[in-house]
């Protein structure tokens, strides 16, 4: 059996950057095993590995809850956000050189830590997500401090159908002097979502312009529906 950093590394990166500079986002298909994913559903309930509860509709964020881990992280998610990390850098390193923002993004991810910890942050923000029927969450951005990576990613951790309806992942696109988009996803079991943290380049008639993006997840009918973010900066302490 290959290794989560093999699997990762036999990705179709061409093709993802390519999905990710054209829209933003881009799916990893049965990236971790069933198995994988029922025993991090089930670590849910190990008080040891987070740091923090929070409770979406205490500070309407939506209804349903979150858990962050603290560090150190499960091998399994630290080797994920170990190896993702580098694949996207030069794809966030272009996007910053098309937009004119005047920074440049370390290529392993233990040098974005530490430029987090010169800016004061240095708490985990990979996060465990649960929603019963009725759960949602609203639209928004994981920026955490000053420092943030321009992508993140979701791992999803039951199935849509057999164990929750509705729930879709929502990607709204805010165009300036324009209508906002909405892109409605549902992966499966296993797969890895790939999308844009808060803004990503767009090619228009005079150049690049910025188009920002939030996301969210649309009302759960029935069903629960679990899935585990990895965001790649930490979070201000």
């Amino acid at each position: 059996m290959n290794t989560i950093s093999e699997i990762i590394e036999s990705a179709d990166w061409e093709k993802i950057s390519e999905n990710m500079n054209g829209s933003g986002y881009a799916i990893l298909p049965k990236i971790i095993t069933p198995e994988q994913c029922d025993q991090l559903v089930a670590q849910y309930e190990s008080p040891d590995l987070y740091r923090k509860r929070i409770v979406m509709e205490r500070y309407r964020f939506g209804l349903g809850e979150y858990k962050y881990f603290q560090y150190p992280l499960p091998e399994l998610i630290q080797q994920i956000r170990k190896c993702v990390y580098p694949k996207l850098v030069p794809i966030a390193n272009s996007w910053m050189k098309a937009l004119n923002i005047n920074r440049i993004f370390p290529k392993t991810l233990e040098e974005l830590h530490k430029l987090c910890r010169e800016h004061d942050q240095t708490e985990p923000t990979v996060l465990i997500l649960m929603y019963g029927k009725g759960g949602y969450n609203t639209l928004h951005q994981d920026l955490y401090g000053e420092i943030f990576f321009p992508m993140q990613l979701v791992i999803f951790l039951n199935d849509p159908e057999k164990d929750y309806q509705g729930g879709e992942f929502v990607l709204i696109q805010q165009t300036p002097r324009a209508q906002s988009k909405a892109i409605i996803l549902r992966p499966k079991k296993g797969d890895i979502l790939l999308f844009t943290t808060n803004f990503r380049p767009a090619k228009g008639t005079k150049g690049y312009y910025r188009t920002n993006m939030k996301h969210g997840v649309s009302e759960v009918l029935a069903g629960r529906r679990c899935t585990l973010g990895i965001i790649f900066h930490d979070a201000q302490s």
